[in-house]
């Protein structure tokens, strides 16, 4: 049985990564699919992994086709509630209303030291990860409302926003405050039958996460943060040996299983939550 049949899902940061891997499981599922991204090549100077490109949102588009679904790409910013009302009107003009929001699109950067962090890249970091989720709430929460059809808000935090890990402090403070946004919406919004949740996934491989030339150099030399990036479970799809052998980050498909499962009427009596998929990473030692 298709678990969102009939469902239309609004997912931001989807043309790479876990937001098409989100995209691509809920179609699967049954779900048409709003995919958004910024789809430009640089965001800013000091970001060193690429971004998501206009073909690549478009390839999210065929895969979410492949599964007989329906998709439509709408190039957005995040950090714009104008380019994200524009996108949901789209979306609603097309498929009629919006049932599912996956507030995913997030940037990260690495530094020696969170004292090293400028006031610009602070501003870019919380403007994306706090900033662009707030701004999403407000371009789909209020539809949400007017279709008296409840619905489920999902919010991608991160394991930095539930410990201290360093040094990334502007990221931290961030992901935090998206647990903030989480606990008061799901209050706020409950009366209307709309759900919203946070997912906090722990390092995943993914274009974005891992290629930081700046983290590959602190790894060696800073204890606390190959502490925190460190998971508790091993690799599940290798022989499972009873050695303390980690596994360094996990597949956006993971997070995708979560994603599902609170985007469905499986986890209708769920708000307020957050749930780890992280592979044991905030629960070790």
């Amino acid at each position: 049985m298709k678990r969102v049949a009939g469902k239309v899902a609004f997912i931001t940061g989807a043309g790479q990564g876990q937001g098409r891997a989100h995209a691509v499981r809920l179609a699967e599922e049954g779900a048409d699919i709003i995919a958004t991204d910024i789809c430009t090549e640089s965001i800013h100077p000091g970001i060193s992994y690429k971004q998501a490109t206009e073909e690549e949102l478009e390839e999210t588009k065929r895969l979410v086709e492949k599964t007989g679904q329906r998709c439509l790409t709408v190039k957005a910013d995040v950090r714009s509630l104008s380019e994200l009302k524009a996108a949901v009107a789209a979306g609603v003009a097309e498929f009629g209303a919006i049932d599912v929001v996956v507030a995913n699109a997030g940037l990260i950067t690495f530094h020696t030291s969170s004292l090293d962090i400028s006031e610009e890249l602070y501003d870019l970091i919380v403007d994306v990860n706090q900033k662009g989720v707030w701004n999403t709430i407000q371009a789909t929460a209020p539809g949400m409302i007017d279709a008296k059809n409840g619905g489920s808000i999902i919010l991608t935090s991160s394991c930095a926003g539930i410990r201290g890990q360093i040094p990334y402090a502007h990221y931290a403070a961030a992901k935090h405050a998206v647990v903030g946004l989480m606990k008061s919406f799901a209050n706020e919004l409950g009366r209307y039958g709309i759900r919203v949740n946070t997912i906090h996934p722990t390092g995943v491989s993914s274009p974005g996460m891992g290629s930081d030339p700046v983290a590959a150099k602190i790894w060696p030399v800073e204890p606390l943060f190959a502490l925190g990036a460190m998971n508790v479970l091993p690799d599940l799809d290798q022989p499972i040996t009873g050695e303390v052998n980690p596994v360094p980050t996990i597949a956006p498909e993971e997070i995708s299983h979560t994603v599902l499962f609170l985007a469905s009427d499986e986890s209708r009596y769920m708000t307020g939550m957050q749930l780890a998929v992280d592979a044991g990473n905030t629960n070790k030692p």
